[in-house]
């Protein structure tokens, strides 16, 4: 039975996910912007947290986590690499680590570039898997401490996954994103129609994640440095993907 998931909009533009495990009544948490509507969230459903997950030590990402430990009993997890800087850990983890949410087993991915540290979790059987602020709907993270190689290994590591994949982002970041892509791949008529319900979703307040990675590899400009139109358009066809990908993320940087 797969993994069950709530999308649990926080702050002002955070995205937090709830991971619940049918079969044995397990359930995670996915980042801690803030600890009440992931409370009111648990309590909605009865379900008792077992597990806090932590992709990166940004303040969005993790402030709630002391609020939410005591009040649950929670054990904390997150990068080993980043533990420093992340709420006290109860359990280091690096790339490749298994981690479990009750009878599903994941793996831990290093995905760093937007921090040094920043982990994703993915999660095979369900098909799903949480991003943060790597790879986000229609855009990335911009990238304060690691290397624009370094993000794009990053994104291409993200990018092998199964097309079907459910891709969990940590921020409502959507619209502006289709806004900067249409500048990068006007001609992509995929990219138009997502744009256009990207849009419609976001006046409607209505959530424009989780997405499936598939969408994100046909219209998302991060993932298409290799396509020969944006090449074209950027002037850089003999450059090499990391190169095209760092002009695109410098692009954004300056939009």
């Amino acid at each position: 039975m797969p993994i069950e998931i709530v999308t649990i909009p926080c702050r002002s533009d955070n995205y937090a996910y709830l991971a619940h495990d049918p079969a044995t009544g397990t359930t995670a948490v996915i980042d801690v912007p803030e600890a009440a509507p992931i409370a009111a969230a648990l309590a909605a459903r009865d379900w008792k947290l077992r597990d806090i997950l932590l992709t990166h030590h940004h303040t969005d990402h993790v402030e709630g986590v002391e609020a939410l430990r005591a009040a649950t009993g929670a054990r904390v997890q997150g990068a080993r690499a980043d533990a420093h800087r992340l709420p006290p850990l109860d359990r280091a983890l690096a790339e490749g680590e298994a981690i479990d949410i009750g009878s599903e087993e994941g793996t831990v991915i290093d995905v760093s570039g937007h921090t040094i540290g920043h982990i994703a979790f993915y999660f095979p059987e369900t098909g799903v898997v949480f991003t943060a602020d790597s790879l986000m709907a229609l855009g990335c993270g911009r990238v304060f401490e690691g290397t624009m190689p370094m993000m794009w290994a990053s994104l291409s590591k993200l990018a092998a996954l199964p097309p079907g994949t459910l891709v969990c982002s940590g921020h409502e970041y959507s619209a502006a994103n289709a806004r900067f892509a249409l500048t990068i791949d006007p001609d992509n008529a995929a990219l138009a129609t997502r744009a256009a319900a990207v849009f419609a979703a976001t006046e409607q307040g209505r959530p424009t994640v989780p997405t499936r990675l598939a969408e994100e590899l046909a219209t998302n400009p991060f993932l298409r440095a290799a396509d020969p139109a944006i090449r074209a358009r950027l002037g850089m066809e003999t450059a090499s993907d990391a190169e095209v990908f760092a002009e695109i993320r410098k692009r954004k940087d300056r939009f």
